[in-house]
């Protein structure tokens, strides 16, 4: 059965660090593979919280390097390949990733990987029926970032500074559209997208349905996103859901 899980729903250092929420990114279950998409903190332990072998996984993801979305990524691979016992598991992320003074993946974690792949804007990856095209870099704090597209279905739109050029850059009606909105409204010139600019993606490219998540620590303490969902989805006539720990969604 195709589903998504969100593992966590936190976004940015103040909620994250301050377990506002729980992080590590969401499960996708799709063409009978299993991937796993940006392990930030706690991901290790709530795999094993909802009962899911890591062992399990067959792909892992990262849109970017910053440590909400990449802390755990070496005990994923590490317990996903049984310390190297198996070689199944395939890890795409951008080469920042994988090279670099600021990488994230450790070498030896690297020769555990069954595939590697980095991320080009416009090119897509594939693996045990599994697509994932990095349909639009983006402009989030000199980290190498993508918003990605799963089989033409699920388009991840990853942390960003919002840009016109998205409406361009992104496919229209997907099934399902993720969008990391850590902001309510920006009161400081940061690169994350706000809930007025959620709008401007919902509106301009017309998804069939829509999920909120990655909420910063503002969002979460002085609004309500469930609230926030509520109205748009009314508003936009569209189902939008405020993401929840621990949530699953049917695709």
């Amino acid at each position: 059965m195709d589903r998504i899980i969100f593992l966590g729903t936190a976004g940015g250092r103040a909620s994250v660090f301050r377990f506002v929420r729980r992080s590590g990114g969401f499960l996708l279950w799709l063409s009978d593979s299993v991937v796993h998409v940006d392990p930030g903190p706690g991901t290790f332990v709530y795999l094993h919280q909802l009962g899911i072998d890591p062992r399990s996984l067959d792909l892992v993801v990262l849109s970017h390097i910053h440590l909400d979305h990449s802390s755990d990524v070496n005990a994923v691979v590490e317990s996903a390949t049984d310390g190297g016992n198996l070689r199944h598991v395939a890890l795409f992320a951008p080469s920042s990733a994988f090279e670099g003074e600021n990488r994230v993946v450790l070498p030896f974690i690297r020769r555990r990987l069954a595939k590697e792949g980095f991320f080009r804007e416009g090119q897509e990856l594939q693996y045990r029926g599994v697509r994932v095209k990095a349909v639009m870099k983006h402009t989030h704090h000199n980290a190498e970032t993508y918003a990605l597209l799963f089989n033409d279905r699920v388009l991840y739109v990853s942390c960003a500074l919002y840009e016109d050029r998205m409406l361009e850059m992104y496919p229209r009606n997907v099934e399902i559209m993720i969008i990391n909105t850590t902001l309510y409204r920006k009161t400081k010139p940061i690169d994350h997208l706000t809930v007025e600019d959620a709008e401007k993606l919902i509106k301009g490219l017309e998804p069939r349905k829509v999920i909120l998540t990655h909420f910063g620590y503002e969002f979460l303490t002085q609004h309500d996103p469930k609230r926030v969902a509520e109205e748009l989805s009314k508003k936009y006539n569209i189902p939008i859901i405020s993401a929840e720990d621990f949530m699953e969604v049917r695709l």
